[in-house]
């Protein structure tokens, strides 16, 4: 695991040089294409082994990430963050680092983060409408990302930051035997 400030300084940098006039690549290829490498390397023991092992040679290691990146047609923005990640031993942190990147890129475009759990897939029309009522709740453009959680029962909870919206079925129930046992 690498230090929080560690992971949002490498993602502050990709950050910077993807949302440069100059880049090559738009923010939604980069993460795009950051996600595809990260399930190649994690979909293979082998891979994951030689990337991380300090057994092998850096150049060695930058041959492979370069054919993974040719293989997948990677931008050159994106390939050689990678090749910085591995020669700084940092590569174990890909994950960490795309989700700080994905966070960064959020709130430089201004959008709040809502992480929402549901019984089952949402239609859209509900996703539209919950995604407009949290907006007006967190007073900022939301972005939503979904998680279906069956023990939810039914409903949804949304969590912003550190603020958890529960409209679950679930959450009514604990609610309902809390304010029972208050009663008694």
């Amino acid at each position: 695991m690498i230090s929080s400030s560690v992971v949002n300084r490498y993602a502050n940098a990709l950050a910077d040089v993807v949302l440069s006039p100059a880049s090559e690549v738009k923010a939604a290829q980069a993460i795009e294409q950051l996600r595809s490498f990260d399930a190649a390397v994690n979909g293979s023991n082998d891979l994951r082994m030689v990337l991380a092992s300090p057994a092998i040679p850096v150049a060695r290691k930058r041959s492979i990430i370069k054919d993974i990146a040719g293989k997948l047609e990677m931008s050159r923005v994106v390939m050689n963050f990678i090749l910085v990640l591995s020669d700084h031993r940092r590569a174990a942190g890909l994950a960490q680092m795309i989700d700080a990147f994905e966070l960064l890129l959020d709130e430089r475009y201004g959008f709040v983060r809502a992480d929402v759990k549901s019984a089952a897939e949402l239609k859209l029309a509900e996703q539209n409408e919950l995604s407009r009522q949290l907006s007006k709740l967190a007073g900022a453009p939301v972005k939503l990302r979904f998680v279906i959680e069956p023990d939810l029962i039914g409903g949804v909870t949304a969590k912003i930051g550190s603020k958890v919206y529960d409209g679950s079925v679930r959450g009514q129930l604990a609610e309902m035997r809390k304010q029972l046992a208050v009663a008694h």
